[in-house]
């Protein structure tokens, strides 16, 4: 996950038996950023931390993400439809790596599902956490998931521990204000997700 992934063309496809297919592409700040806006403004989306922001920043901030090499940002669809939004990011070049001690092939990430009409389609969540942590695993540098939800988010973190994640302590990831971001202290709980051979190889 360290390699700038090419804005618009797909990184990881995935058929999912009885979901569908999961394509993970990374995000074209100008052209998804009315979407993301769209998510990240709405009151199920208060733990992302972007609720007050305006389109222009939410663009400013993903064209800051596609400069870097150690934080990438995509958008995820099920057969075409875009749905979620999903992050990596390098735990030793982040702040969480102040909070606990980061092994080598830590990959941390940020997962927003966006909002669909109608009821509740059992099981969704769960599907595109598959694919999403077989893209991860598909890099062989990656050893490990990590996840920082915020404390106070009890459903996410019911989530992780239902996908097989082993809770961690919690943190309070520190205050970042540079030029170009900004990000206040939050108080996160942590989750890890070992690759198979690496759990089988520390059993």
């Amino acid at each position: 996950m360290t390699s700038a992934p090419s804005v618009g063309q797909p990184v990881h496809t995935q058929a999912v038996e009885g979901f569908g297919t999961v394509t993970i592409t990374p995000v074209d700040p100008a052209a998804d950023s009315a979407l993301i806006h769209n998510w990240v403004t709405q009151e199920r989306a208060r733990f992302w931390g972007m609720g007050e922001a305006s389109r222009e920043l939410v663009q400013e901030i993903y064209e800051d993400v596609d400069r870097r090499t150690t934080h990438h940002a995509f958008m995820v669809s099920r057969d075409g439809e875009q749905v979620a939004l999903f992050q990596t990011y390098d735990c030793a070049e982040d702040r969480v790596s102040e909070c606990y001690d980061v092994r080598p092939g830590d990959v941390g990430v940020h997962l927003l599902i966006g909002p669909t009409e109608g009821a509740t389609e059992r099981g969704f969540t769960g599907a595109l956490m598959a694919a999403f942590i077989g893209f991860v695993f598909s890099d062989s540098a990656a050893r490990r998931v990590v996840v920082e939800p915020d404390a106070r988010n009890t459903k996410a973190i019911a989530r992780m521990e239902r996908t097989g994640f082993v809770l961690g302590p919690e943190v309070v990831l520190p205050e970042i204000d540079l030029p170009e971001v900004y990000l206040p202290a939050k108080p996160a709980r942590l989750a890890f997700f070992s690759a198979p051979e690496a759990a089988s190889a520390t059993a």
